[in-house]
């Protein structure tokens, strides 16, 4: 005989690590939908909550597509409270705090907002708030959900919110004074504000020399030029220009021509879309499918297609040098695709002009997007030299005492020499 007193239960008879009363019965049904045990006894308007989740989810692996030599091998999985730890068992400190929220009206998604008081700006952090409250819809189930629903300029091909796998990379970014959002049921944690350098950086770039590191940053942001630009100025030189090639490299060039059915800009945009077609069966396809599909698709039929004459050798050397820098930085490989095509086809028109046209309207469209209020190309525009310390140049840790400006709050100091 409790006496209908469900304290004793509570203290004496339940033994669990979580349990504790209730009386709002739209959260009994979350609990129970939720994993949970409900106890009910008679002639007592309380009910007991007891913890007894048991999902199951795969073990902490490094992730695919962030694939690093040398630092952390861990990567988030997809419940979120694994993931919170994670990140906490890296920032041992008081001023780390999660928010949590639930979004969807179906799926009831829990998502956790992660910062560092005292670091984090509070007006981006309401801003996010704000953005997050207005969110209206039947179910998220995945992050790519919520970034569609909060980013700054949606139709523009740039990221303006962040994306990672590795909890070392979010500790990194909130050490800066960014946000993380953490949503169950997905191991892709979302960073903010995301600015334009960030396309170029690596995780690995801290944890090596940086010497090489800085090398590696060059390479990458070449590799993004050569992608882009390649296309569209052979396209350009090759149709209206050909006085500004060598003579001896335009003889060649018209011999490897010879006999082709195209012009030059249908010919290389068509290899253009062979080349993403085999890129994306070989990223669909099972890996020992794809690897086998990657070698048909570059020794078969470049092969085949240069000896039957519908392409030129050169356009097969363009389109390869093209497709092989755009893997460099897969981060920006939607905003390359989309930019290297308006390039080039306005070089098939108006030449150089058309060239140069397209790389202003770019330019001009970069120094427009904010995120989260702070301007994209903050870095690459600033007078200022400390701006410019993590950029294209990764100058060393003791250089980097200040974190960056309008994205931190008012501890901006991250290094001390005493």
């Amino acid at each position: 005989d409790f006496e209908n007193n469900m304290d004793v239960i509570l203290n004496q008879v339940i033994i669990a690590n979580q349990a504790e009363k209730s009386r709002d019965s739209r959260q009994l049904v979350g609990k129970i939908i939720a994993g949970d045990t409900i106890l009910l006894m008679e002639n007592s308007d309380e009910a007991l909550t007891i913890c007894t989740k048991g999902w199951k989810s795969r073990d902490i692996t490094e992730p695919e597509n962030e694939r690093i030599l040398r630092g952390p091998r861990e990567g988030f999985v997809e419940p979120i409270l694994v993931n919170l730890s994670l990140i906490r068992r890296r920032l041992a400190t008081p001023n780390l705090k999660f928010k949590f929220m639930t979004i969807g009206v179906q799926t009831q998604t829990k998502i956790s907002v992660c910062y560092i008081d005292g670091i984090v700006n509070p007006q981006i952090l309401d801003e996010l708030f704000q953005r997050l409250n207005k969110i209206k819809i039947d179910g998220i189930l995945a992050s790519g959900y919520i970034v569609e629903l909060i980013k700054d300029s949606p139709y523009s091909p740039f990221k303006t919110i962040g994306s990672t796998e590795k909890p070392d990379a979010v500790c990194a970014d909130l050490l800066e004074g960014r946000i993380a959002i953490v949503v169950d049921g997905t191991p892709v944690a979302l960073t903010l504000p995301f600015l334009f350098e960030e396309y170029f950086q690596a995780d690995e770039d801290y944890y090596i020399n940086f010497f090489f590191s800085t090398i590696s940053r060059v390479l990458r942001l070449i590799g993004f030029i050569i992608t882009v630009a390649s296309p569209g100025i052979y396209v350009a030189v090759l149709t209206f220009h050909q006085e500004m090639i060598p003579t001896p490299l335009l003889m060649s060039l018209s011999a490897a021509r010879e006999g082709i059915p195209f012009p030059t800009i249908v010919e290389t945009l068509g290899m253009l879309l062979v080349f993403e077609i085999l890129r994306e069966a070989g990223v669909r396809m099972p890996s020992h499918i794809g690897q086998s599909l990657s070698i048909l698709g570059a020794l078969v039929l470049g092969t085949a297609a240069v000896d039957a004459r519908i392409v030129s050798a050169s356009v097969i050397i363009l389109v390869a040098l093209s497709g092989l820098t755009g893997l460099i930085t897969p981060k920006i490989k939607g905003a390359a695709i989309v930019l290297r095509l308006i390039l080039t086809l306005l070089s098939g028109f108006l030449g150089l002009y058309g060239f140069v046209f397209g790389i202003m309207g770019a330019v001009l469209h970069l120094c427009s997007i904010r995120s989260f209020g702070v301007p994209y190309m903050m870095s690459f525009t600033s007078l200022n030299p400390s701006d410019l310390k993590d950029t294209a140049v990764r100058t060393p840790l003791w250089f980097m005492k200040t974190r960056p400006r309008f994205i931190s709050g008012k501890n901006k100091v991250r290094y001390r020499s005493e």
